[in-house]
């Protein structure tokens, strides 16, 4: 938008959890360098913690997303919602690419807020999305080595091999989410961070083993199915998305 619309007068905004990768702050950095202009910080006015108390320690789920309700939508209303009740008419570009039809984007309530989906209406996928940044000199922000999302650190959509990844990478955020699900099942709550099992046993070395080897034969099944692409070496990677289907992002999160 800010190379091809020079016409518009654009604002960026970041709503922060608190609960963030700090990968995607240097990356926040970088595109504040590229777009030569401050990228505002949403942060909201009650922490994870206060909501976690409000929905008696119940963890956050594919089912019940409170976080995104309380955490990415709200600050991002309480941020516009004075300006459009003076009367300013405003638009919210959303960045949902042409190849993820299961993502619906932010549905406006206001009168005055239009939403727009660029990369949709012009027809830009997954491959496109990544011509424009390694065109733009910032290539892909550095968590994609290991992950497939810009979520929380304790995103619920997360993969396994994800949740090992952050445990290598992130021990302290791993320890943290593993600390907020012992709480939960402690006062009842039917969730995990990962389906099926808690963290405790996810992290077991045993199993960690496990979903190394789970992933490796994933991985060889997927290359050995791969359409050949002539544009594309035969040992180029296999990202997570495409190991595991088409990801579920968290709505208003991924980015």
């Amino acid at each position: 938008m800010a190379q091809t619309r020079p016409d518009i007068e654009l604002e960026y905004f970041f709503t922060d959890t608190g609960k963030e990768l700090p990968e995607v702050y240097e990356y926040l950095g970088r595109l504040e360098g590229f777009l030569g202009k401050p990228i505002e910080r949403l942060n909201p006015d009650r922490d994870f913690d206060f909501w976690l108390r409000q929905y008696k320690s119940f963890l956050p789920s594919p089912r019940t997303r409170w976080c995104t309700r309380q955490l990415k939508i709200r600050p991002f209303e309480q941020w516009l919602w004075p300006a459009l009740d003076d009367g300013d008419e405003v638009v919210s570009y959303v960045a949902i690419r042409s190849d993820e039809n299961y993502r619906e984007g932010y549905s406006s309530t206001h009168p005055n807020l239009s939403v727009l989906l660029p990369f949709r209406e012009e027809g830009v996928d997954k491959a496109g999305v990544i011509d424009i940044l390694e065109a733009s000199g910032l290539g892909l922000p550095s968590y994609y080595e290991w992950r497939s999302r810009s979520g929380c650190t304790f995103c619920f959509f997360q993969q396994k091999i994800e949740w090992v990844r952050l445990m290598e990478r992130h021990p302290e955020s791993f320890e943290e989410a593993k600390s907020y699900e012992k709480n939960a099942i402690e006062h009842g709550s039917p969730f995990t961070w990962s389906q099926g099992e808690s963290l405790e046993d996810l992290a077991r070395p045993e199993r960690v083993e496990q979903i190394r080897e789970e992933h490796r034969k994933r991985l060889e099944r997927a290359k050995a199915k791969r359409v050949r692409n002539p544009l594309r070496s035969d040992d180029s990677e296999i990202d997570l998305d495409e190991l595991y289907g088409q990801a579920k992002v968290c709505l208003a999160c991924h980015k």
